[in-house]
């Protein structure tokens, strides 16, 4: 078993003490109110949303998985990158106008203003669970088998190291900690991730590739396609891509409290909008910087990996990097594993303070919120811990986290977005399209993963059965839940209560977020066509 130098153990220290000092001390910037702990007093600017937007989003089980898939499909992964930027460009024009002019704190308590409380409820019932189970617990785990792989360090040593750092800051200085150490984390992880891309095209001549066609020719060219590649391998097509993960993203960038909470803490509309496309610009980069050096890795470290293709990375940064760099890299997969548990643990003590003791007792005061907060921050951490250590159970990590998204994903963008679109939609409508439309989801989820239908296993994804693959089904979930949705609202005479207030006419967006906007779509097309 590989183990770190004195020089990589320094450097992974110094990065350590260079995060708690940010946080900690941009923590007495943290208000004595409720709002400036949760929401940063609503002063965040556009980089530092844009920044921590990027970080929250890239934990461990990206940079892991994302070489994974580089090294055994290529490219085509690299779209549910590159898909980000355009739902950030939903986000900043259909979504952010709404949740600003609402005043929310919580992504829950707007559906209470547009529906009622039984869907504030549930919203809060599956983003809490989301948080803990998948935001946090699968990031744990998933960093803790890197650096068990690399360095010998047991997987329950490492989250307890993780948990304990990431913790203090959090828990201490709120959401202004959270998106100060992210954007210090987004450096890192860009460096980290860049350095070892560029590493590894540097090996390249020493087996003989000395140019982009020769390199096609040795990975084969199909995993630099991101359009047109070999569906029958792939096993879905870029139509599976495409709206499939328009759901899933749209969920995720949109709806869900992790992500949308920095937007909340925005200084003013324009900030959250180009905070949404800043990260819009940055989600252009992991493919280049993450899944390419799983190709690059298929050409250099075929043999070493062999079968045990989660080893991809590692793999790389053992064989890649000099003593130091190492621990460089290391210290990007803790960012990566730090950002996205940061961001998890601010956003349930959010959610846990808003939606569940506030509505218990609504006179609760400023530093009893706080306290409430900093509580469940510490509860929520020590259950994630308790839990991660036996995802090891379930199979490709990646994967398993899209398609346990999934479930809920799809109905949860049916009531936001048709609730935003339409002022016909009813509070019945939204509530059984979110209980309905879950529990369809699931039922098939547990009948996919743990049983058998007709003798054949997997019958509604396997081609020997229905042959719908999970990215088909997402998008299916949601014409269910959409069709709930709308034959609900349709039969249903029942008075709505919505604020006068809330479908009023949005401010047109200054020229430089148009402008920026319309950059990032051309960029990406021109980046599409090099990659068809």
């Amino acid at each position: 078993m590989q183990k770190a130098s004195a020089i990589d153990i320094v450097v992974i220290i110094l990065y350590l003490a260079l995060i708690l000092f940010v946080g900690l001390w941009y923590s007495r910037r943290s208000k004595s109110t409720s709002e400036g702990y949760f929401l940063a007093g609503k002063s965040l600017t556009w980089s530092v949303i844009g920044a921590s937007l990027f970080a929250s989003n890239i934990s461990t089980v990206h940079l892991v998985g994302l070489a994974e898939s580089g090294f055994v499909d290529g490219i085509v992964w690299g779209n549910f990158e590159w898909f980000s930027a355009f739902e950030l460009i939903i986000l900043a024009f259909i979504f952010v106008p709404f949740y600003l002019r609402t005043k929310i704190t919580t992504l829950p308590e707007f559906l209470e203003k547009r529906y009622d409380s039984r869907s504030r409820v549930l919203l809060a019932i599956f983003s809490i669970t989301a948080a803990l189970f998948m935001h946090i617990g699968v990031s744990f785990y998933a960093g803790a088998v890197v650096f068990e792989k690399m360095f010998g360090i047991h997987i329950i040593i490492s989250i307890v190291i993780i948990a304990i750092a990431t913790g203090i800051y959090t828990v201490i200085g709120g959401l202004v900690s959270v998106v100060v150490t992210e954007t210090v984390q987004t450096i890192i992880l860009i460096i980290g991730s860049l350095t070892i891309t560029i590493l590894a095209i540097y090996q390249l001549p020493e087996v003989g590739i000395h140019s982009y066609e020769a390199l096609k020719e040795a990975v084969d060219p199909d995993r630099f396609k991101a359009v047109s590649f070999d569906e029958v391998k792939k096993g879905f097509s870029f139509l599976d891509i495409l709206f499939g993960h328009l759901i899933l993203g749209i969920w995720y960038w949109c709806t869900d409290q992790t992500i949308v909470q920095r937007v909340l803490g925005a200084r003013s509309e324009k900030q959250a909008k180009l905070g949404a496309l800043f990260a819009g610009f940055l989600k252009i980069l992991p493919v280049f910087i993450m899944v390419v050096p799983g190709i690059l890795a298929f050409a250099l470290f075929k043999d070493d990996i062999g079968a045990n293709t989660k080893s991809v990375l590692p793999v790389m940064i053992l064989k890649l990097m000099p003593i130091g760099l190492k621990g460089l890299m290391v210290a990007a997969l803790l960012a990566a594993v730090m950002s996205s548990v940061a961001a998890a643990l601010n956003s349930c003590s959010t959610l846990i303070v808003y939606d569940v003791f506030n509505k218990l007792k609504p006179n609760l005061s400023d530093a009893r919120k706080i306290q409430i907060g900093k509580i469940t921050s510490i509860a929520v951490l020590i259950l994630a811990v308790a839990w991660s250590p036996f995802l090891g159970d379930l199979g490709a990590i990646f994967e398993l986290i899209n398609q346990m998204f999934s479930i809920f994903a799809p109905s949860i963008v049916a009531v936001f977005l048709w609730g935003i679109l339409s002022k016909k939609g009813t509070a019945n409508a939204a509530f059984w399209t979110l209980l309905g439309g879950s529990l369809i989801a699931a039922v098939i989820f547990l009948i996919e993963k743990y049983a058998t239908i007709g003798g054949i296993k997997n019958y509604i994804s396997n081609p020997e059965g229905l042959g719908i693959n999970w990215l088909r089904q997402t998008y299916v979930y949601f014409i269910i839940s959409s069709s709930i949705y709308v034959l609900i609202s349709f039969f249903d005479k029942s008075e709505q209560h919505i604020p006068d207030t809330f479908y009023l006419k949005a401010t047109r967006s200054s020229k430089i977020v148009n402008y920026l906007s319309i950059c990032l779509v051309v960029i990406m097309l021109i980046i599409y066509a090099i990659f068809y």
